[in-house]
């Protein structure tokens, strides 16, 4: 029997569309639009999940901004 998993999409935007990745998995995509890329992102998930094992508890990213100092300009 299927059953759901929340996994968490990083999406960046490039020229022309999107990269998508999947925060918990070694999983990179891209799209046209936010839509696509995560459609394309979860399809690509899906056929990845059918050859590897999924861990029984997938770990969740955490999430923090940072400041790097740059030089002036």
């Amino acid at each position: 029997m299927d059953r759901t998993i929340t996994l968490t999409a990083s999406l960046t935007p490039e020229e022309g569309g999107y990269v998508a990745r999947c925060l918990e998995l070694p999983v990179v995509t891209e799209g046209d639009t936010v839509e696509e890329a995560v459609a394309m992102l979860r399809e690509a998930v899906e056929l990845y999940l059918e050859d590897q094992p999924l861990p029984e508890q997938p770990p969740h990213p955490v999430l923090t901004p940072f400041d790097v100092s740059v030089p002036a300009a």
